[in-house]
């Protein structure tokens, strides 16, 4: 039997949370329906964060009261604060988020506190979500470069993912926000970070802004990591990378995976037309190679 990777859909919170123009509930609802028509059983659907600072997910507590319930996926969401916790599982959430920098300075700047601070504030999550019977994720940034600081060294990458898996995550995405990680990196930060927590338990997550996401991703991979995330169209990308051009690409991602002979369960085709029609609707060319490819 083929080995199976399981991916982490992002497009809908991380592919569309910096639009400049306010994306629709209603095409946003039909852009997980289309997500989980191809096969993809784990998409983060939303962020319960102010929308003073995310205007883009103000209207997180409708678009997850419309999701269809019990339907075999997964719909996590990204919290803030025990606040943003809270909303979320009033709403039904069973999967949220948390989200931790590498990088004390990208901490400082990005939300006006040090890491340790930034990890005390999940303790009342991690508490409440045990109570509730809540999976939590935990992100961790800048794990290979802060456009802040330059390089991050690994012993901080690993403290901050050792933290949130000791904390109660049951897994731990690692995210090279700035995309400028290359496979030797990716895969160094990978293995450091697997001797504290279970590999089966890591998840990477690689922006493409110097077109190494994917190389990094197969690093990964034959390094031992199982999930990755990745966005349809290659959407997304921090504002704080100069050139950034967004995420990993899932079709990208998809079309390698099964060239090398792994199993995700999702039809690259249906993911195709998927990214084609996000694409149009957000006015701009798709940002995977494949989906050109296929035009």
């Amino acid at each position: 039997m083929a080995d199976t990777i399981h991916i982490v859909e992002v497009s809908p919170r991380d592919g569309l949370q910096n639009e400049p123009g306010f994306v629709a509930t209603d095409d946003k609802l039909a852009l997980i329906r289309r997500l989980r028509e191809c096969g993809l059983a784990s998409i983060e659907a939303t962020a319960f964060v102010s929308p003073k600072w995310v205007p883009q997910m103000a209207d997180a507590r409708e678009l997850f009261m419309r999701l269809p319930a019990d339907d075999g996926c997964r719909y996590p969401v990204l919290v803030p604060n025990l606040q943003g916790y809270q909303r979320a599982v009033e709403c039904g959430a069973r999967d949220v988020a948390v989200f931790a920098a590498a990088s004390e300075a990208f901490s400082q700047r990005n939300i006006n506190a040090s890491i340790a601070e930034s990890l005390e504030r999940f303790q009342p999550i991690m508490a409440q979500a045990e109570t509730d019977g809540v999976r939590v994720r935990g992100y961790v940034s800048t794990v290979l470069g802060c456009p802040y600081q330059g390089s991050v060294p690994l012993a901080d990458v690993v403290l901050v993912a050792k933290t949130l898996h000791r904390m109660g995550c049951h897994e731990i995405s690692l995210g090279d926000t700035i995309g400028v990680g290359t496979p030797k990196a990716a895969r160094a930060m990978l293995q450091a970070v697997a001797g504290e927590v279970p590999m089966a338990q890591l998840a990477v997550h690689f922006h493409d802004t110097y077109g190494q996401a994917l190389a990094n991703v197969v690093a990964c991979i034959e390094t031992g990591v199982r999930t990755v995330d990745a966005s349809v169209s290659g959407t997304g990308g921090c504002p704080y990378a100069k050139g950034a051009s967004g995420n990993l690409a899932t079709e990208d991602l998809i079309y390698s995976l099964h060239g090398m002979g792994f199993e995700t369960g999702v039809d690259l085709d249906r993911l195709i037309d998927t990214g084609r029609w996000l694409s149009t609707l957000l006015g701009r060319p798709s940002g995977s190679k494949v989906n050109r490819a296929r035009a």
